[in-house]
């Protein structure tokens, strides 16, 4: 039964459209005849006619029929390619399945499980035209891979779009002609090329120049065709000396010679500035010597003796990629000679060998021309072209069994403006949102896939349309980097979280500052340091951090401060008992020679005494001493902390202390220095310690936060003299900000 002789609803098929259809069936059962049966096309028919009635089948907001146009699409695929009958039944089917009409079950029961794999990868790609992303994305050619699964569906829309190319001339929407064109000239022509389909890439990219620029298609056209015959006869007229010269010298080659195409003309007299008459190469001659790869460099340049004693050369236009290739190893020896009528002609000179690597193997045509590609994709690529060209009869069974898999490690997803972003397999909404911006990512508290509401953890998938939902109130959390993948959400949380608790604590340390100072408490950083590490907090930041949080009372902190103090003042300095009790003890250390830096009561001799390591008294400070149990004295500093608390619970412990006035020994002294966090600025403040005379660093103790460093240094001085003056050359080094004596 004949698909045209069937009455279609009225207005779908004007009559020279019903006249058409009749030529193309006609035509696609002759080309066909031995891959898709009769039986097949009546049932195709049966479908097609059912839609058309019931409305479904209608033509393009463009106008376009598009029985018409899948007719002729399942032409060309005979003509650019040997199609298996699935791509041949598939093309004039998938465009029918809608809703419950037709579906992907329904081809697979009534054809076969191939065929619904087809229509499936056409109706794929087809939602990516709903994105209205800009084809001139980078990323939109594989995000096309993607979507089609099988590259039977590429070769397809590749076909397709030729047919629509050649329909489309002359269309009254302008708009529309120039959008099909540039998507032609920026998609699907550098797809036909990678695939090894050059006369459709050609006419692809010869028809997008008309539709974009016709006056200049028009010009060239009509020139080619004035020159035409005569173009031939010269080409006829160039090779036949160097034919015949060849011959004479006993070698095996080919010549091949071809006309550019109009928009590789318009190309180059674009980029050389040069009109039609002035170009160098309208046409191509390529010599093409079969010889084994001992002799291929002698013989190539054997050819170039004999062309260039037949024309004078242009030696400034030689290009000698035989002896040393590109780096992408393409081979070859390109000279420009003077021919008849002096005008200018190119030849290359290469063998079979060399040949074939250019165009199917590392410097493939399109990767020769510049056109960026990834490595996985080249090889790929050349596989399927290789297969297209080798011409088989079991060629789509070969393509079929090709992995599509080359883009298995990444996703493609859309802004809601159709701006195309490349992410990691497994990214989610939140990486996304990094991804477009810092800000963005850190108040993003969801995000809209395709119109649905998903929560951060969601993982994308390639096509997906992400909106990216913001809340002001949104901070980052730590939590999220159990979900996100890309290094740059990572980083970006960590630095924000950072942030955060560098602020919580600087909050939470005020607090606790102003609540020991409301107590009338002196606060200790040394002791407040040990009493951190005891309650078990690996840094301050953390300690302060759980303040903010709740998680740990301040009064409970000021609390336990005061019972660790007390505690460790017991253990270090006070005895029971009472003052009668109290005996010196001579002999716990030898007495003291005349070079005593200590004056002890009313220089009472042979006291042993100890300075205390909670303030670290030095030479010239203000001190007191406090009898200890085991008889020695604690020597002190006035201002000590600890002094007022011992003051008041054992006025009667204290006795008078002073300076001998004989300098000499060397103290231990804490000093708290802060600046911007460079381990440099360590290096350069110990350095300056060292060098100052007699002080010594003991021990450094340093903690980070928020870009800034905290360090407390035990340093050996001889006065306190001597430590104010430290102290001043610390500040001088670049990037201290504070320096304070512990």
């Amino acid at each position: 039964m004949n698909l045209a002789r069937e009455k279609m609803t009225e207005g779908y098929f004007d009559n020279n459209e019903k006249r058409m259809v009749v030529v193309l069936v006609r035509e696609l059962l002759r080309r066909h005849r031995d891959l898709v049966s009769r039986n097949d096309i009546n049932s195709v028919h049966r479908i097609i006619k059912n839609g058309v009635e019931q409305g479904l089948f209608k033509r393009d907001r463009y106008g376009i029929n598009p029985t018409i146009r899948h007719l002729r699409t399942a032409l060309l695929l005979s003509e650019s390619i040997a199609p298996d009958r699935n791509m041949v039944i598939a093309t004039l089917l998938y465009n029918l399945c809608r809703g419950d009409y037709l579906n992907e079950q329904k081809v697979a029961q009534l054809f076969n499980d191939d065929i619904a794999r087809l229509v499936h990868g056409l109706l794929n790609v087809g939602l990516l035209y709903k994105k209205q992303a800009a084809v001139r994305d980078d990323n939109f050619h594989k995000l096309l891979l993607s979507f089609a699964e099988d590259i039977r569906v590429i070769i397809i829309m590749i076909v397709d779009r030729l047919a629509l190319m050649r329909e489309i001339n002359h269309h009254p929407n302008e708009q529309f002609v120039h959008d099909i064109a540039s998507e032609s000239r920026y998609l699907y022509a550098p797809l036909a090329h990678r695939m090894g389909l050059y006369t459709i890439k050609s006419e692809l990219e010869d028809l997008s120049l008309k539709y974009l620029n016709r006056k200049v298609y028009n010009q060239i056209a009509e020139k080619l065709s004035e020159t035409k015959e005569g173009r031939e006869q010269y080409v006829d007229d160039f090779i036949a000396p160097i034919r015949q010269a060849l011959n004479e010298a006993g070698l095996h080659f080919e010549i091949k010679g071809r006309t550019k195409s109009i928009n590789s003309i318009w190309n180059k007299m674009r980029n050389k500035d040069v009109d039609l008459n002035g170009m160098y190469d309208l046409f191509a001659i390529r010599i093409i010597l079969d010889t084994p790869p001992d002799k291929e460099k002698k013989e190539c340049w054997i050819v170039y003796s004999i062309v260039t004693d037949i024309y004078t050369a242009n030696t400034s236009r030689l290009k000698d990629w035989i002896t040393i290739p590109k780096s992408n190893g393409y081979e070859s020896l390109h000279i420009t000679v003077k021919g008849p009528d002096d005008k200018w002609v190119e030849v290359q000179i290469r063998t079979k060998r060399m040949d074939e690597i250019a165009e199917r193997g590392l410097a493939a045509h399109w990767r020769y021309k510049g056109i960026k590609s990834e490595d996985n994709l080249d090889v790929w690529m050349n596989n399927v072209r290789e297969v297209l060209e080798a011409g088989s009869d079991g060629q789509m069974e070969l393509i079929r069994s090709l992995n599509m898999n080359i883009y298995d490690e990444e996703v493609f997803v859309f802004t809601p403006k159709g701006d195309l972003f490349k992410l990691p397999m497994g990214a989610t909404i939140l990486d996304f949102a990094f991804h477009i911006h810092s800000k963005v990512g850190s108040t993003c508290i969801g995000g809209k896939v395709d119109g649905k509401n998903q929560k951060l953890n969601y993982k994308l998938k390639s096509g997906d349309t992400v909106e990216i939902i913001t809340s002001s109130t949104q901070t980052p959390r730590l939590d999220w980097l159990n979900f996100v993948v890309t290094s740059k959400a990572r980083n970006k949380i960590k630095q924000a979280v950072n942030e955060a608790r560098a602020r919580q604590a600087d909050m939470a340390k005020e607090m606790v500052q102003r609540r020991f100072k409301n107590r009338k408490i002196e606060l200790d950083e040394a002791m407040l340091s040990r009493l951190i590490k005891k309650m078990g907090y690996k840094t301050t930041t953390d300690f302060y951090v759980a303040i903010n949080g709740g998680t740990l009372d301040v009064n409970t902190v000021v609390e336990q401060y005061e019972a660790f103090v007390a505690k460790y003042n017991e253990s270090n300095t006070v005895m029971h008992g009472t003052a009668e009790d109290f005996v010196l003890q001579s002999n716990v250390r030898e007495e003291r020679s005349a070079d005593d830096i200590l004056v002890i009561g009313n220089n009472v001799k042979g006291i042993n005494y100890k300075l205390s390591k909670c303030c670290n008294p030095i030479y010239g400070d203000k001190i007191v001493g406090f009898i200890a149990s085991d008889g020695a004295i604690k020597i002190h500093r006035a201002d000590c902390g600890n002094v007022r608390h011992l003051l008041a619970k054992y006025p009667y412990r204290m006795i008078k202390t002073q300076w001998s006035g004989k300098i000499g020994a060397q103290f231990a002294a804490t000093i708290k220095v802060v600046g911007k966090d460079d381990i440099g600025i360590v290096s350069t403040i110990t350095s300056v310690i060292n060098k100052n005379g007699d002080t010594q660093l003991r021990n450094v103790s340093i903690s980070s936060q928020g870009g800034m460093f905290e360090g407390y240094l035990v340093i050996t001085v001889g006065s306190i003299d001597m430590l104010d003056e430290l102290i001043k050359k610390i500040l001088t080094v670049k990037g201290v900000k504070q320096v304070d004596r512990v």
